[in-house]
């Protein structure tokens, strides 16, 4: 059963909750953080949060209601299919002050025309759009002030979970006929996800936990970074480019390690979730352990069972004693905590605290049509982008599912992503 997305109270409830977070992400940073130094991997923080509210007025405002532009030049100054990414910083962009002031009429016209009338199919769509899309660039936000160094953000977020010991070993999974992707006609799913279809699984075991910080340093310290046989060419190529050979924000603190969260570093907690580690790093690790990455559809199978459950538990929304989600705390749980998120083989944080690197390329499924939000996944489809699954400790729970699927290319390693191991039988 979908959850009451079509209904206008939650509706409208989801848009301010994704605008006040967005505007919290930014809240406590000065004219010169939100205008950020050109990077490849992030936008500039002030042209990020008007282009949320940009595409919240294109979707909702002009393209279901007809509504004119509220600023005459807003495709020119947010269009990110259209604006190259390094030219944002040199646009004649808004003051902060005008940005949230624009923010606000959007969203103001938004729950005005909600609170007016019915909620058409169309209009209760391109709200959940403008929603989701609120929330994927809250979680970049998130990521962007670990790039860049920035204090923890003021999210009123609570103490970490106590730490608790991963489960060990491996869930097994006979194979067969499994329908991998969204069950057909569900509305609130991305085009990359339509729809279920028929694929062969082998038999296959897969790691009860993902990897933590202390698993990887053993093959960081075992010289994992210098091995050249435990490297694709391509992921040797990328190896040889970094300065350091260990994962970003790590840092050596004695004999053993510490890592960066934000702008304070801490000692590196060995049970904790692994972070920030790219695909070709995960893949080296794999081939370390004798082991691979899971491919997306065993992974999905390994979460939803051939029934096909929405989350890794059951059907039952996440809540927070499931999963690391929502940034109720601020970096990743131990990788043995929420057990009342585990599958029924034992699985545990299939979903939340990290981002799950899977073996595939990031391609469409048989008879793929594009939405109308056609940039959100066509343009990457194929190399350098690999699919991951399960969201991670920023992620919004309201997005959340085992089908969703997120694509980063290989050598990212500023997401907040890490993986779990998988062996054939």
């Amino acid at each position: 059963m979908e959850r009451c997305w079509q209904t206008q109270n939650y509706i409208i409830a989801a848009l301010k909750d994704a605008r006040q977070r967005t505007l919290a992400l930014v809240s406590d940073l000065d004219e010169e953080q939100l205008r950020v130094p050109l990077l490849p991997i992030i936008n500039s923080i002030v042209w990020e949060i008007g282009h949320v509210g940009w595409f919240q007025e294109k979707w909702v405002l002009r393209h279901t209601r007809g509504q004119p532009a509220l600023i005459s030049n807003a495709d020119a100054l947010w269009d990110s299919a259209a604006v190259a990414h390094d030219t944002r910083w040199n646009l004649p962009l808004l003051s902060i002050a005008d940005t949230r002031a624009y923010l606000a009429s959007v969203l103001e016209c938004v729950v005005e025309g909600l609170d007016s009338r019915p909620l058409s199919e169309d209009e209760a769509y391109f709200c959940w759009l403008s929603i989701m899309h609120e929330d994927m660039h809250g979680e970049a936000l998130t990521y962007t002030r670990q790039t860049l160094g920035y204090a923890a953000p003021p999210l009123n977020a609570g103490p970490r979970p106590t730490m608790e010991t991963a489960p060990e070993g491996d869930g097994e999974f006979a194979g067969g006929t499994y329908l991998l992707g969204a069950r057909r006609h569900r509305r609130f799913v991305f085009d990359n996800e339509k729809w279920e279809h028929p694929v062969e699984v082998k038999p296959f075991a897969i790691a009860r936990s993902p990897v933590t910080h202390g698993q990887f340093a053993e093959f960081v310290d075992d010289g994992g970074y210098r091995r050249r046989e435990l490297w694709s060419d391509e992921g040797w190529n990328w190896r040889r480019s970094v300065p350091a050979l260990h994962p970003l924000y790590w840092s050596r603190n004695g004999q053993g390690w510490a890592v960066r969260l934000f702008d304070c570093t801490l000692p590196l907690g060995p049970e904790v979730t692994l972070i920030h580690v790219n695909w070709h790093e995960a893949e080296a690790y794999c081939h370390w352990t004798g082991r691979r990455l899971p491919t997306e559809a065993e992974w999905e199978l390994a979460a939803s069972g051939f029934e096909k459950r929405e989350f890794p538990w059951g059907n039952e929304v996440p809540s927070p004693a499931h999963a690391q989600l929502d940034a109720h705390s601020l970096g990743c749980a131990s990788a043995g905590a929420f057990a009342a998120g585990d599958t029924p083989e034992g699985l545990r944080q299939m979903i939340g605290d990290a981002w799950e690197w899977t073996a595939g390329d990031f391609e469409p499924y048989p008879g793929f049509i594009r939405d109308p939000y056609k940039e959100y996944s066509e343009p990457w489809f194929g190399p350098p982008y690999k699919v991951l699954r399960g969201g991670c400790w920023a992620t919004r729970s309201r997005l959340t599912r085992n089908t969703w699927r997120n694509f980063y290319a290989k050598d990212r390693r500023d997401v907040f992503a890490g993986f779990r191991t998988c062996r054939s039988l």
